[in-house]
């Protein structure tokens, strides 16, 4: 068995450490740092690699209830961008080191920005800098990001919950029964993957997605260059359907993530047309008819603005797989580093 596919399989457990740990002893953190995003003027989400994915769920969540709020890959805001006075910036990273985000912390605190961290090292230099830190609490992935981009996610959607004045105990319950039910879904997900014939070493793979799911799409475009070593791209549902169709041909790949709620008609629509087209189509969401796609991935009942949080696990397990086809070690980074702590080259 991989790391990775050790780390997948732990990571519903891993899930619920955070969310205990979160609305537990870490209540009154997340309070806090409630009190400061509704206190700014400017909310700023940012991060890089699968944290800035994990962003984009945190985003959609504040942009749902009309909230404004930007997100800006930390490189980006540390070079490329201005910090408005009373902002509040969340800061999203696993290790809390990444070299961009130790470099942005004094030019926050010089602009009078308020830190929110949300990282896994709490003694880092996020974690030591920000006004409020917010632990995941979870154990560190061996190499490719899996419970450490999920966990993320999870806490930066609690955080957009509290300062919405939405996190309800009902919530919590509905998110703890999702993540306990997805050990026993894994089981059917690894086996329909696998019997689907969906998987090929060599086509080209586009995965698209709307809302929410968004950072599932953009984090399992990463998970198939990290893991298996094969490129891959990600694009907004309705941006694919603006020209980049045009590249369409037999046997290409496409992941399509079905929301719960919003263009399920119009997408499981666009499924079929897919398929006609002789696309082969993977589809994630919760309720969805069996033969809507080649492979359908159906998920446990979980809040439709919550999907984020257990829709990338089939795609994670697809990714394992498709490394193993390729003949690719992903447990292991034949380039990158784990933490980049330096902005020149490779």
């Amino acid at each position: 068995m991989t790391e990775l596919l050790k780390d997948i399989l732990a990571e519903p457990g891993e899930l619920q450490k955070s969310l205990a740990q979160t609305l537990g002893p870490g209540r009154g953190a997340l309070e806090r740092a409630a009190q400061i995003v509704n206190n700014a003027e400017t909310i700023t989400i940012t991060g890089i690699g699968s944290s800035w994915h994990a962003g984009m769920a945190v985003l959609s969540m504040l942009q749902a209830r009309g909230r404004p709020a930007v997100l800006i890959d930390a490189s980006e805001l540390l070079h490329f961008a201005r910090i408005a006075p009373n902002t509040a910036i969340i800061g999203l990273s696993r290790s809390g080191k990444s070299v961009e985000i130790v470099n942005l912390l004094p030019l926050a605190r010089a602009a009078g920005a308020r830190i929110i961290g949300i990282t896994n090292t709490p003694d880092s230099p996020l974690g030591q800098e920000a006004d409020v830190t917010l632990p995941l609490e979870a154990a560190f992935d061996h190499n490719v990001s899996v419970t450490m981009y999920s966990a993320l996610a999870l806490v930066g959607g609690l955080l957009a919950s509290a300062a919405l004045g939405n996190l309800e105990a009902s919530l919590e319950q509905a998110l703890a029964a999702a993540v306990a039910a997805v050990p026993s879904a894994m089981d059917r997900w690894n086996e329909q993957i696998a019997a689907s014939g969906w998987l090929t070493p060599e086509a080209p793979t586009y995965f698209l997605a709307r809302g929410g799911s968004l950072a599932s799409c953009h984090e399992a475009r990463l998970l198939w260059e990290e893991a298996a070593k094969a490129p891959a791209s990600a694009l907004t549902t309705g941006g694919f359907r603006h020209g980049p169709q045009e590249m369409l041909r037999p046997e290409i790949r496409i992941g399509l993530w079905i929301d719960a709620e919003r263009l399920r008609r119009e997408d499981l629509a666009l499924a079929a047309d897919l398929g006609r087209h002789g696309a082969r189509v993977m589809l994630f969401g919760q309720n969805l008819p069996a033969d809507a796609a080649d492979l359908v991935l159906s998920l446990p009942e979980l809040p439709a603005a919550w999907q984020f949080l257990i829709d990338i696990i089939p795609a994670q397990l697809a990714a394992e797989q498709l490394a193993r086809l390729r003949g690719q070690d992903c447990d292991s980074f034949r380039i990158c580093p784990y933490i980049i702590e330096a902005e020149g080259g490779l």
